[in-house]
């Protein structure tokens, strides 16, 4: 680190000194931040930053600052009062994750401003580097006798060297377009990949965002190259105040991007929940006939394939999107299933059986019902909900949904939200905020490419809800059974949502079936890769990566290591070393592929070696398929060949 001083004036006799920038650099060295006040137009002494990756500068000069509706905008003829650097290394364990441990390793610049006309501190830029990226926010301290601003505009600006692709999507759950910077247009939401024309990749996101207004992302409107911040909406915040974090993730892959999106985590709250006993990771079914049959079938299912939960959707309590419905009851939607639903019984069922219950309820009922329906349904005894069709984006939507996820966490319930709700971190605070969508995932059978480009992109921000399908014909039209175990590993989601519209044998077979579908889970003996794989992990490789064509996951488990490979448009074979293993030490590979000339209604093959630290494994993968692995120690007793031989 080091501290730029520019001298103003230098007379015989007296000279005076003004700071007006400072620089700050990643613990490895390979990042680095600048920051000055410069003229930009007609304007003097605004703030920008400009950052640099490994000898190549990646952010070029940027405008920083905020608009007020109450007070003068903070973006030019500022003065630099003071510089303070701080660095911070630390280790931390996570309720659960995609890794045990996370380090927390950063150099931290505060840069505060003053009026050039007028003393005093009223405006701070805080700048981390890590050695995943950068990181800033704005903080602005109590002025004078008024406790509360009014933002109308935030400046920040993301100028690149080049007009670098973009892979954009203009909602949540949309489907993204490989565009420019340059033909972006606005609206985008983040994470934003990009890639240089030197093959590096760049992310841009957004982190601890609680109570504030969502920002978006637009192309500037004059100048090239440039991505401007858009919030979605005012924000009127009581002073001292912080906003979220806009980040800067960096790496030489997509796959290195994605290996660093602990970087979100690290910049929110650490965990405020003393006691997480309750919360607890895992696999879900959706009972599709909303029927006590359904959900006692659902429950044994769970119980013989070793799943947690069982999860009711909308309907149980009425049309969900009707006034008149009362999530304190249950009355069924006649629309989606006759019933009939004895709810406490399938709920005695289950706790007799170690499953969890959980419940779909729609915005509606929530904010209206909230306060009454959390103690209620921890005396019925479920162990979570799914907020269906939260409101996001404005102030007031996201600042009711973060408080909605703590007061759930008061009566030790978790929650899934879904629709349009993106991740910024808030997992590590309140880890009974399990998981989420803001993702087009499977119900709405994504293309492999699609998928293959949510992964680098969407998933950079944290845990997806991705509706996994397997029975369903969209399987059939998109991708392959073997591909769809892969994303059971390629996509992290403490609750990982399995078999979305398939039901159990057990289940009736004429009643209910949300989305119209019929599908009855088979005893394809591939599902035992289902019934192991966990869904939070102790590590995580990524091995292989290009987005939108493939992606090679490892993930590990206690001892056990999980191998996802996803494949999009052509056959491709990609070189897996399982280097990951310890040395010295022998583990059998179950392989799961995708073989038309097996007689079942998957088409699954499964193979088993005995493979080590030394094997290099030739994933194969069909045109729209993929391969999955579960690597566990061997015993004594394995006869199986050695892999290659």
């Amino acid at each position: 680190m080091r501290i730029l001083l520019y001298l103003l004036c230098c007379l015989p006799g007296w000279f005076a000194v003004e700071l007006s920038g400072a620089s700050l650099s990643s613990p490895d060295g390979n990042i680095s931040l600048n920051f000055e006040l410069r003229s930009l137009g007609d304007l003097d002494h605004c703030p920008v930053y400009e950052v640099s990756y490994r000898g190549e500068r990646i952010v070029k000069p940027s405008r920083l600052g905020l608009a007020f509706a109450d007070a003068d905008a903070l973006t030019h003829d500022l003065s630099v009062q003071s510089t303070e650097f701080t660095e911070h290394n630390a280790l931390w364990e996570p309720v659960y994750g995609e890794r045990s441990q996370v380090q927390d390793h950063y150099n931290q610049l505060k840069v505060s401003l003053s009026r050039r006309d007028a003393g005093g501190v009223i405006l701070e830029c805080i700048f981390r580097c890590y050695d995943q990226g950068v990181a800033f926010c704005y903080r602005l301290p109590r002025q004078g006798p008024s406790g509360a601003i009014h933002i109308d505009e935030e400046l920040t600006e993301f100028a690149f060297e080049n007009n670098h692709a973009a892979w954009c999507v203009y909602s949540a759950q949309g489907k993204y377009a490989l565009k420019t910077i340059d033909t972006m247009g606005r609206d985008v939401e983040r994470p934003l990949t990009l890639k240089t024309e030197k093959g590096r990749y760049i992310a841009i996101a957004e982190a601890g965002l609680v109570d504030y207004a969502r920002m978006k992302l637009r192309q500037h409107e004059t100048r090239p190259h440039a991505i401007v911040s858009d919030l979605s909406g005012d924000v009127i915040v009581s002073l001292p105040a912080v906003s979220p974090w806009r980040v800067i993730l960096l790496g030489q892959s997509p796959g290195e991007l994605l290996e660093n999106n602990d970087l979100i985590s690290n910049l929110n709250a650490p965990n405020a929940i003393e006691d997480c006993s309750w919360i607890r990771p895992g696999k879900v079914i959706r009972e599709v006939t909303l029927t006590t049959q359904g959900g006692k079938a659902c429950v044994d299912f769970a119980v013989e394939h070793q799943l947690q939960y069982v999860e009711f959707d909308a309907g149980w309590y009425g049309a969900e999107n009707s006034e008149a419905s009362d999530a304190r009851t249950v009355t069924l939607d006649p629309a989606r299933s006759p019933g009939p639903l004895d709810l406490p019984e399938v709920i005695r069922y289950a706790r007799e059986r170690d499953i969890g219950i959980l419940l779909y309820v729609n915005r509606r009922a929530l904010e209206r019902q909230l306060d009454e329906l959390l103690p209620l349904y921890r005396d019925w005894g479920i162990k979570g909900l799914k907020y269906g069709f939260v409101s996001v984006g404005t102030q007031k939507a996201i600042t009711w949904l973060h408080e909605a996820i703590r007061k759930a966490a008061d009566h030790q319930l978790m929650v899934d939200v879904h629709d349009e709700y993106r991740p910024t971190g808030y997992s590590r605070t309140y880890p009974n905020f399990m998981t989420q969508e803001g993702i087009g995932g499977d119900e709405t059978a994504p293309s492999n490419e699609q998928t293959l480009t949510i992964l680098f992109t969407r998933m950079l921000a944290g845990a997806g809800d991705n509706t996994l399908c397997y029975y369903d014909d969209r399987v059939i039209r998109n991708a392959s059974h073997a591909y769809q175990l892969a994303k059971a590993v390629c996509f992290y989601s403490p609750w990982q949502f399995l078999y979305w519209y398939d039901r159990p044998p057990g289940s009736p077979r004429r009643k209910g079936g949300a989305g119209g579908q019929k599908g009855v889970i088979g005893n394809e003996p591939e599902l035992e890769f289902y019934d192991h794989v966990p869904t939070v992990w102790d590590d995580t490789k990524v091995m292989h990566g290009a987005i939108g064509d493939y992606a090679v996951l490892a993930r590990r488990s206690g001892e056990d290591w999980f191998v996802g490979c996803m494949n999009s448009g052509e056959p491709r074979t990609l070189s897996v070393p399982f280097h990951f293993l310890p040395e010295g030490k022998i583990y059998v590979a179950h392989v799961y592929s995708d073989d038309p000339s097996v007689k079942t209604r998957t088409h699954v093959r499964i193979d088993r070696y005995r493979v080590d630290s030394g094997t290099v494994f030739e994933t194969s993968m069909t045109a729209q398929g993929g391969q999955a692995i579960r690597l566990v120690p061997a015993g004594l007793e394995e006869t199986y060949p050695f892999y290659g031989q």
